[in-house]
This record gives structure tokens, sequence and C-alpha cells, in this order.
């Protein structure tokens, strides 16, 4: 301990006042040993404190709830300790803090303190003491969840029943991108659905109101009593939210009941789907009618696809001939501005050897040329059950049903510069189809710019195609202009060796 003295007139000495040693004058008039004796400017201030450490992240915790990923002796850390001393010191001034060396292992971090207090008569007293801070280990939430994955409260059961997944794949971008995925303490996905897991039912009432705003689909709550304490009336519930999604997926033929095709504006019963987000949006391929079909809509009048991908034939085309001044009838709904209609006669390419050619109408005019490849559903020749499509005049039914226009997969693969962000998940029952049905949707962002406004696109440094023009076959494309840059951090926050200390 010393004393700050302020410039004196004289520069004698002087006697202290309790053991009468030769001194410099000073306000107290008393010696640094005889003063230490009165005044200790430390009192108050803790010797030993406790810092909270995370073993499996390896943060400490910020009070309230914050974890901070600091190095040892780094200037976040000693941040951190004078945060648990600042309450205690408001009556000195802190002049320098820094770390004294102990071993890594010891779970003691010890800082040393130089502070100053105006004491006796105005006399500064500064002062040089050692802080231990003792590090006790607790896992912080984060880390809980990962780790407790059977201590849940709520769980949402989201089903599809389809044999193709666009529209699951969708819905992970969607909660992605809205990090709703956050809260979870597991998240399981089964062959034809998904569970999320929550500690806390508002989390899991927070993902149904997201999924039913989302996607179309309809839902119900129920909940099970675990156990009830009798002196204090605390019941512990489980509470389980299902969520039904409609089956129904992008590229789906379906054939509408007669009074819902009526009521969007006398569309043909055949239509197909063009793409799911909160609602179905579907096209009537002959007249270019389109009509959006709510969550609440489809469960009054439910109906079903009329094909799965895997029954989808390849045609090539043999003609294209665009349908002018198409007439719509009485009460017609709105047309679609981005398709084109056209005639189209086509063929089969297992069926080469033939003469037998199909004629169509389809809303891809704007796509088929000669010679080009199409995917589509041939009715003529296939066995559909269907409630409604079995009701229907057979002059009403087209002979094929064209989906889309197609590319060379692997093509498209090579210069594809851009990836998605998949959610972790436990993965069980999967079926070996799942690469082909993502690289499905992975083209349906290509094909549809209104479906990849509500993803996040990034920017795929590893894969950057050279092509020249001559390689191009006309596929569509996403621009660098819709791609997120990847942000990667490839240093801790603190610097990796930790910051200079600071000193006050």
């Amino acid at each position: 301990m010393e004393y700050m003295q302020a410039p004196a007139s004289s520069q004698g000495n002087i006697l202290c006042c309790e053991c009468g040693t030769p001194i410099a004058p000073n306000p107290a008039n008393m010696c640094v040993a005889c003063l230490r004796t009165h005044v200790d400017i430390t009192e108050g201030i803790p010797k030993q404190v406790s810092v909270h450490f995370c073993k499996q992240c390896e943060r400490y915790l910020q009070p309230p709830a914050t974890w901070m990923q600091c190095a040892l002796e780094s200037r976040e850390l000693l941040t951190l300790c004078l945060k648990k001393l600042k309450a205690s010191m408001t009556k000195v001034q802190l002049i320098d803090a820094g770390f004294v060396w102990t071993e890594p292992h010891s779970k003691r971090v010890k800082v040393k303190l130089t502070i100053q207090k105006e004491v006796m008569n105005g006399a500064i007293l500064q002062q040089v003491f050692v802080v231990e801070f003792v590090i006790q280990s607790q896992m912080c939430d984060d880390c809980h969840r990962i780790e407790a994955k059977d201590f849940w409260k709520a769980v949402v059961q989201v089903r599809q029943k389809t044999s193709h997944k666009k529209t699951f794949y969708y819905l992970e971008q969607m909660i992605l991108k809205h990090k709703l995925h956050q809260n979870t303490l597991r998240i399981k996905e089964t062959h034809d659905g998904i569970d999320f897991y929550y500690a806390l039912k508002q989390h899991g009432q927070k993902m149904m109101d997201f999924l039913q705003c989302t996607v179309p689909c309809r839902s119900k709550t129920s909940q099970r009593l675990i156990s009830h304490d009798i002196h204090t009336s605390t019941f512990n519930y489980k509470s389980t939210f299902s969520v039904e999604i409609v089956p129904i997926c992008k590229d789906n033929v379906v054939c509408l009941p007669p009074r819902l095709a009526q009521s969007l504006g006398n569309m043909n019963q055949i239509c197909v789907c063009i793409r799911v987000t909160s609602a179905i949006h579907l096209i009537d391929p002959r007249t270019l009618q389109i009509a959006e079909v709510d969550g609440n809509t489809y469960w009054r009048s439910p109906f079903h696809s009329l094909c799965s991908p895997r029954q989808l034939e390849e045609f090539i085309v043999m003609d294209v001939e665009t349908v002018r001044d198409h007439k719509q009838g009485g009460g017609a709904g709105m047309r679609s501005n981005k398709h084109i209609l056209a005639d189209v006669w086509v063929q089969k390419t297992s069926e080469m050897n033939t003469s037998q050619q199909y004629h169509c109408r389809t809303h891809l005019g704007h796509l088929l040329n000669h010679g080009d490849l199409v995917l589509g559903f041939d009715l003529a020749n296939s066995n559909v059950n269907d409630e409604f499509m079995n009701k229907m005049n057979p002059h009403h039914i087209p002979d094929v049903v064209l989906i889309k226009k197609r590319f060379d997969r692997s093509r498209r693969q090579r210069r594809r510069n851009w990836r998605l962000k998949e959610m972790e998940r436990e993965r069980e029952g999967m079926d070996t189809d799942d690469e082909r049905q993502y690289q499905d949707f992975l083209e349906d962002l290509e094909e549809d710019e209104a479906l990849r406004k509500n993803i996040n696109i990034f920017r795929d440094a590893s894969k950057i195609p050279v092509e020249s023009d001559t390689d191009d076959d006309g596929a569509p494309r996403i621009s660098l202009v819709e791609m997120l840059e990847d942000l990667n951090i490839s240093e801790d926050a603190t610097g990796g060796e930790g910051a200079d200390m600071i000193t006050a």
C-alpha cells in the first residue's frame, strides 16, 4: 500500500503522529504502515468470486442469461470478471487490472487489481490486491437441449400423405429463414413427416402457428398428464400438436370436385398444381386459368393427386402451335400471364418405333419447341381410380397432361453454383429416393422465381462452373443477385490467443 501526496510548500520531513518515523508531509500525517492499520480500502470487495463455465461449448456465463466465448487471459474474460466486481467497487477507483498466471487446469483465474481511494483528510491511498475467480461447471441452455433429448414438454408432429417431399423441403427452408428451429430439443424425421420436440409448450404453439401461416394444413392439439402435485395443485402435462399438410405437391395432376371447380371460376376439373406455399396454386392447362385453394377450402372439398412423380413419362415434342385469341367462358377467373397456351403433338420416347402420337393443349407454350423433351401424365392409357374423374364426361378428359420441360440433370448439377442450408435432424427409415426428390426441389427453385423469393439461397464458392456459351441448353438458372454470401468465421471472437489487458 502506498499513498499519493499533494505538492507541499516545504520539502522538509515530519514525524509520523503514531510511531514517530520521519516521513514526507501528507494530509494524514501518518506513515504507510500506520495508515494501513487504520484503513483498508479493499474492504467490501470479495477476494473470491465464482464464474460459471459450460464444458460442452466452452462458454462463460455473463449474468443473467448470456453465454460468451472467451479464451484464457483474453480481453473478453477480463471484462466478464470485472463485471462481477462492479457492484462492490463503486466507492473506489480502478487504476489497473491484469491476469496472474495460473495452471490452465486449476479451475482458478486470478486477477491483480490496482485501486485508489481518498481517506483521512484527503489523502489518496493506492493498493494492489488479487481476486481469485473460481470456475464452476454449469451446462448452458443450448447444450442442455442437446443432451436432454427425451426431456420435452411439447411435440409438433407434421405429416403429409404423399410420395414426394417437395412441400417438406420448402417448409424446411422457411423454418431456417425465420430461425424457428433454434428452440427445438430434437428434430426427428420419419418416413411420412417430421417431429419437433420442445421444452416449453409456448414454443410448440409458436411453431404450429407458423405452420398454419406457411403451408395449407389442419391441426389438432392434445395433452397427457404426466404428474400432479396435490399440495401445490401443480400439473405437469406433455402436449402434442398434430399438423396435417394437404396431400398435394408441386407438379401433381388433380381432378377438382365439380362444385369447387365452379366456385373457382368455372375451371376445368383436370388441373396442374404449379406451386404450394400458404395455398395450393392451380392452373388449367387448357385455358391458362389460375386459382388458389387455401387449407380451409381444401378440407371442405378435398381432392387427391391422380399420379405420383414416378408415373410421369417422357415425351418428345413433334409439333407446337400457339393458341391465339382464346375465348374464356362466362364467369371465368384470372389467367396466367407467365404461361402461353399451345396445341402440342407429342410422342413417347419409349414408342419412337411406332406412329402413335398424342395431341394435347398445354400451358407450357413459352418453353416448348420442336424436339424438346417433356414430362407428362398419360391419362389415356392409365387406370386412375378417382371418384370425381370417374363421373366426368370422357370427352372432357385430355389424353396427356404435360407437366414440365425436361433438361439434362447431370449438366444442371455441374453448373449449379449455389446451395441451401439444412436442419440438423435425426433420420430413420429413409427412402433411397430422397436424393432424387431433393434434386427435383432444387430444379423447381431454378424454374420458379416466385417460389425462391421466400428462401435463402447461398453462393457456393467451391463450385464455380466454367462453361462455354455453346454448352447452354436453355435450362433456367439462378442469378448471382439472388444469392447470399454465407458467413464463415475462421477465427474465434477473441482472436485466438487473447487480446491486450484492460487498463483503467
